[in-house]
């Protein structure tokens, strides 16, 4: 089935625009206030959209959003879900050609990554999916890019508040992870694992998700 492109509507990240919209960036010219016009959505699917992100952890650091103003995971249809996690197949592919060396997927590494809810550091009440591209120059963050994306360095609705018409409240992040020391974080022993993974089990029957056979390869 062929996919066409949604019409041409505006498109909102939350409460905010970022269809081909003006920025509140003024430049000065002839004593004159000019705004700067971009097209900020680099790429349109079925159900979801790609946007550049106003506050990149790293370059090429960038979203990808549906349509549909969804606040968490669990709002998405199995369409959109699947529309979103193949668009970001794409964008990875992308974003390999353009800051990989040779070009090669497998030349760097990727962060991809969910804020699903306010106390997981998401600004923006609209679920997105954060697509970070890692090269060897980057390596040194380690996981303080998790950090980055929990500070205001990841604040992405500040940044569109900062930018925008700055009504209501300055999105704040929020449920940060706790500091965790290694050395007592000691791997747990099988009996356990085999217990919680029992529960979780029950749990997801409980639900009425029932297991699926794999299908041969």
């Amino acid at each position: 089935m062929t996919s066409h492109p949604p019409p041409k509507t505006l498109i909102h990240f939350g409460k905010f625009e970022v269809t081909d919209q003006a920025s509140a960036i003024r430049e000065q010219s002839s004593n004159l206030n000019m705004f700067l016009t971009s097209s900020q959505v680099f790429h349109k699917s079925t159900h979801c959209y790609c946007l550049v992100n106003i506050k990149p952890i790293l370059p090429g650091h960038v979203l990808v959003i549906p349509y549909q103003h969804h606040p968490r995971m669990t709002d998405l249809s199995r369409a959109e879900l699947d529309d979103i996690f193949s668009t970001t197949q794409k964008v990875q592919k992308m974003l390999a050609s353009h800051y990989f060396p040779g070009q090669n997927l497998t030349a760097g590494s990727f962060n991809i990554a969910i804020q699903d809810g306010p106390e997981s550091g998401q600004t923006v009440p609209h679920f997105h999916c954060h697509v970070i591209p890692r090269t060897k120059e980057s390596a040194r963050i380690g996981d303080g890019i998790y950090d980055k994306l929990q500070g205001e360095e990841g604040n992405v609705g500040g940044g569109l508040w900062d930018r925008d018409a700055r009504m209501g409240e300055r999105p704040a992040q929020k449920g940060k992870f706790p500091k965790v020391d290694e050395e007592d974080r000691l791997p747990r022993s099988a009996e356990v694992m085999n217990q919680e993974a029992a529960l979780f089990r029950e749990q997801m029957q409980k639900l009425g998700y029932s297991e699926v056979e794999q299908l041969d390869q």
